[in-house]
C-alpha cells in the first residue's frame, strides 16, 4: 500500500496524489483558517480602542509641555515634548497597522497582511533610537552650557504630564503585550511615563538647591532608560521579519520530538518561523514506513505529528508533507545540488 504526499494544517489533512517521479500535485492549505485567527481578530479591537485614548492623552500632553517649554526654559520638558510628538506618529502608526493587518490579503498576499504590526513595530524602534540620539546630544551640549530654568512651572507641568501619562500607562497595562505592535506602543508610553517623572525630579532639584544642570541630566537619563527597550523592540522585530526560527523553539528538538512518532523514520526540510506576534508556524517533510501507514493510517499519523509540536512547543499552525519510504527516492530526484 502507497500514498503520496500529504499536507496537513490545523483544519485537517489534505491529500496530493503523485502522479510519478519529479512530479508534485496539491495545493498548500490556505492560513485563513487558523485557528485562533478570531481571537487575534478581537483582541485587535480592543487594543485599537486603547490605543485611540492614548493617542488623545498623548497629544493633550503634548500640548502642555510644549507650553511649558516655553514658559520656563526647561530642556527636560522640550525634550519629553519631542518624545512625545514621536510617540503620537508611533500610535497613530501602530493604529493603522493594526487596521491593516485585519484585511484579507489580496492573490499574492498568501500570508495576508499580519506583518503590518511587526513594520509598525520596526519603526517605532528606529524612531526611538534616534529621539535617543537626539536627547544625547541636547543633553551633553546643556550640560557644558547651563542655562537658567523656571523650576516651579517646569514641576507643575512635568506633574500633569505624569499624571496623564500614568493614565496612557494605566490604559495599555489591561492589553495583550504579545503583540510587538502593542509593545511598541507600551514602550513609547512607559518612555513618556519615566520621562515626566524624571522631569518632576529635576524641577524639585533645581528649585530646591539652584543646580540647573539637573534638567541634562534628568535627559541624558531618559536617553538611556529609553535605548535597551528600544534595541530589545528592533532585535523582535527583525527575527520575525528575517523569518529565525521563534524563540524556545529549537528544531534539532523538533526534528528529536516527531522522530519519536511511531512509524516516522525521517525529517528533513524543516522550516519554523514567526508569521506575526503569537502565531509561530512550522513545516516539515516527514517519511514514514509504508507498514506504519498501511496500519494506522494517514490520518491518525497525521493527527499524531500535529499534537506533538502543539504540545511540546506550543505551535497550532503546522503543515506536515507525509512521504512513504518507498516514495523518498522520488523526492531525491527532483532535489537541486
Amino acid at each position: 500500500m502507497t500514498f503520496g504526499p500529504l499536507l496537513v494544517d490545523d483544519r485537517g489533512p489534505f491529500v496530493t496524489d503523485y502522479p510519478g517521479p519529479g512530479r508534485w500535485g496539491g495545493t498548500s492549505p490556505s492560513l485563513e483558517a487558523m485557528g485562533h485567527d478570531h481571537g487575534h481578530a478581537a483582541g485587535r479591537a480592543q487594543d485599537r480602542g486603547r490605543l485611540r485614548i492614548v493617542l488623545g492623552v498623548t497629544v493633550c500632553v503634548l500640548v502642555l509641555e510644549v507650553v511649558g517649554w516655553r514658559v520656563t526654559g526647561s530642556l527636560a520638558l522640550l525634550a519629553d515634548a519631542g518624545h512625545l510628538a514621536t510617540d503620537a506618529a508611533a500610535v497613530v502608526l501602530a493604529l493603522g497597522a493594526s487596521y491593516v493587518a485585519t484585511l484579507k490579503g489580496g492573490p499574492r498576499s498568501t500570508f495576508g497582511l499580519h506583518r503590518a504590526e511587526v513594520l509598525a513595530a520596526l519603526v517605532n524602534a528606529v524612531v526611538l533610537l534616534v529621539v535617543c540620539g537626539y536627547l544625547v546630544y541636547a543633553g551633553v551640549t546643556r550640560l557644558s552650557s547651563p542655562e537658567h530654568v523656571d523650576a516651579g512651572p517646569m514641576v507643575a507641568f512635568a506633574a500633569v504630564g505624569l499624571v496623564a501619562n500614568g493614565i496612557s500607562m494605566g490604559v495599555l497595562s489591561r492589553a495583550e503585550h504579545g503583540s510587538l505592535n502593542m509593545r511598541g506602543a507600551v514602550n513609547e508610553v512607559l518612555a513618556d511615563l519615566l520621562g515626566s517623572l524624571l522631569a518632576v525630579v529635576a524641577g524639585v532639584v533645581i528649585w530646591t538647591t539652584g543646580f540647573t544642570r539637573a534638567d541634562p541630566v534628568a535627559t541624558l537619563l531618559i536617553a538611556v532608560l529609553i535605548l535597551p527597550r528600544s534595541f530589545a523592540l528592533a532585535r523582535d522585530a527583525t527575527v520575525v521579519l528575517l523569518e529565525i526560527a521563534p524563540r524556545g523553539i529549537d528544531l534539532d528538538d523538533v526534528r528529536e520530538h516527531l522522530l519519536g512518532v511511531p512509524g516516522v523514520t525521517d525529517v528533513h526540510d524543516l522550516h519554523a518561523w514567526t508569521i506575526t506576534s503569537g502565531i509561530p508556524s512550522l513545516s516539515a517533510h516527514v517519511t514514514v514506513t509504508d507498514a506504519c501507514l498501511a496500519e494506522r493510517g494517514v490520518g491518525a499519523t497525521l493527527d499524531e505529528l500535529s499534537r506533538c509540536v502543539a504540545e511540546h512547543f506550543d505551535v497550532h499552525h503546522a503543515t506536515f508533507q507525509v512521504e512513504p519510504v518507498t516514495h523518498r527516492e522520488h523526492e531525491d530526484l527532483g532535489e537541486v545540488h
